[in-house]
């Protein structure tokens, strides 16, 4: 058994200050520092007076440290996994894109075996499929050749790794994707990408659909005659990502954001492509040309790529911008993704018998340590 002291523990409910976490592969304890004498301990890490906190959970990512999830290959998944653990990711869903079914089929199946593997560092906990179900109208940096109708045969060998679903519902005819939907419950189905209206959205949340994608973006918009996605995202109790890289969505906006949807409800993503935690230059999204500044990823045109946002910057951003405590802030980025994947008996926060997925920050949400299922994956904390 290991022992982190010294830390100030963050927990579901706030921040524990003179406790000690105790853990192998699992959350053993947390108690007084003044008990740690009773146990017989292999190791002994010292946080320094930093932040303990749960692991993060991206459910929305494309890529990082050079490599793509549609690159294709369980290499690039890899490369994606052992570089976000050092931004205190512990889980993710490796996203694709709106690109050939061959392509998509391929990274599903590369996706499959890496839930199978010990990484070395961020856990594959399955699949966003983000595309091909959406509308050419709002299709962000999304190719607009390999665009289909939402399709239950095209996912159906898929259904026990695809966690996410991003899609257009007005391109679904009916509700009839939505409708079948219903039979596989823990694949959560996820409005993105789409020129729907209030009214089609409000009718897709009733027929099944509980999240929104990069909620604001890419989809039609708030407006006081023609309430849009936005509008029926806050007027219902679907659970809503939000890119906080203040570049998607103004930083002047993150709490009225959460004041409406309640803190429980706001899922932190990056949306990062393969630029995250690179240098600047000129990269590659679904066979398109991006281009990288210092602070975002635009196609020729000007049109937002993704991000090169980590999670710890999207908790540092929120943190800033609102008047949350800290606590909740995390919460937005390990225990309400558990949630919605119904995962938040074993990940998500610290509770005896959860799996040990730990990251230590400082108060400039620099990453010092991560930790994954007991296993130091990233350490720059000596």
């Amino acid at each position: 058994m290991k022992a982190i002291i010294n830390g100030k523990i963050i927990t579901q409910e706030g921040i524990l200050q003179n406790s000690v976490i105790l853990f192998d592969n699992k959350i053993k304890h947390i108690i007084s520092k003044e008990r740690l004498y009773q146990y017989d301990l292999e190791q002994i890490i010292d946080a320094k007076g930093k932040y303990v906190s749960p692991g993060f959970i991206d459910l929305h990512i494309h890529g990082s440290g050079g490599s793509d999830t549609m690159d294709g290959s369980i290499e690039d998944i890899i490369k994606i996994s052992n570089t976000i653990c050092k931004n205190g990711v512990t889980a993710f869903l490796p996203t694709t894109m709106t690109m050939s079914s061959e392509d998509i089929y391929n990274v599903l199946d590369c996706i499959r075996e890496c839930m199978k593997k010990e990484l070395n560092g961020a856990r594959v906990l399955g699949a966003h499929l983000e595309g091909p179900f959406i509308n050419e109208k709002y299709k962000g940096a999304q190719n607009s050749k390999f665009i289909k109708k939402p399709s239950y045969d095209f996912i159906k060998d898929y259904f026990d790794i695809i966690k996410i679903i991003t899609l257009a519902p007005e391109m679904d005819q009916n509700n009839q994707f939505i409708k079948k939907m219903e039979m596989h419950k823990d694949i959560i189905l996820s409005i993105g990408h789409t020129n729907a209206t209030y009214e089609q959205a409000m009718d897709a949340i009733k027929k099944g659909v509980t999240h929104v994608t990069h909620t604001f973006n890419a989809m039609t918009p708030l407006h006081h005659r023609k309430p849009g996605v936005v509008g029926a995202a806050f007027q219902s109790e679907v659970n809503c990502e939000l890119i906080a890289d203040t570049i998607h969505v103004h930083p002047g906006l993150f709490q009225f954001f959460v004041n409406v949807k309640g803190k429980d409800r706001v899922v932190l993503v990056t949306d990062s492509m393969r630029a995250g935690c690179m240098k600047c230059g000129e990269y590659e999204l679904g066979t398109q040309k991006v281009i990288v500044d210092e602070t975002s990823a635009r196609l020729e045109d000007g049109t937002l790529a993704g991000s090169i946002l980590t999670l710890n910057i999207a908790l540092k951003n929120m943190y800033e911008h609102t008047n949350l405590e800290l606590h909740e802030v995390v919460n937005m980025a390990s225990l309400n993704g558990a949630k919605e994947l119904k995962i938040d008996n074993e990940k998500g926060s610290f509770k005896d018998g959860k799996d040990a997925d730990i990251t230590i920050f400082d108060d400039e949400f620099n990453i010092y340590l991560t930790i994954i299922e007991g296993k130091t994956v990233y350490n720059n904390l000596d």
